[in-house]
């Protein structure tokens, strides 16, 4: 780290710190609530003088005992079935998003986004997909649709993270929305 803390933070230096709190929360010196709330910090810092603080009370790790903090990529399957994921959880950068005959939900809006973008791949066949973003969130959509709908409304402004929709979807809808009016969580 540096010795000047109005100096803007990069991802590598974001990464270097999350891999502080993985191993923390690996060893025990964090609970899961702890090590998601400094992540958080972590992701939304824009300064260097904003992540010291983040990690002043752990011990440093060395390059080669770091484990890999961020998670690059993840899956998230629903196949016959009707999957939610909401609530506190850490994205990866890359998430794909499968739905087979069924219905797959992601809230995006209280999870841990690594980073200032990341890409959503939503495959979607004879399903229902549907992602919530952050409310400040700019939405990019590079996907397809083959005898669906494909409806992403939550547009290109904002300061938030910038997602990415890429993928393609057949017989099938795809609904990424800031808002909740559309969806049903039950």
């Amino acid at each position: 780290m540096t010795d000047d803390p109005s100096l803007r933070a990069s991802d590598a230096d974001r990464d270097h710190v999350a891999a502080i709190l993985g191993e923390a929360l690996a060893t025990g010196r964090l609970t899961s609530v702890e090590h998601a709330d400094r992540l958080e910090s972590v992701y939304t810092a824009k300064t260097m003088g904003e992540l010291v603080p983040i990690t002043r009370d752990l011990p440093e790790v060395s390059a080669a005992s770091t484990p890999a903090a961020v998670v690059e990529q993840q899956t998230i399957n629903s196949t016959f079935s009707k999957i939610i994921r909401k609530g506190r959880w850490v994205a990866s950068r890359n998430t794909r998003l499968s739905a087979r005959f069924g219905a797959l939900i992601v809230d995006l809006s209280s999870a841990v986004l690594p980073g200032r973008e990341i890409t959503l791949e939503a495959d979607a066949r004879f399903s229902k997909l549907i992602v919530r973003v952050p409310d400040n969130a700019r939405v990019i959509d590079e996907g397809g649709s083959v005898f669906g709908k494909r409806n992403v409304t939550a547009g290109t402004e904002g300061d938030g993270p910038l997602i990415r929709v890429t993928g393609r979807s057949m017989f099938s809808k795809v609904i990424v929305t800031r808002g909740v009016s559309d969806w049903n969580l039950a």
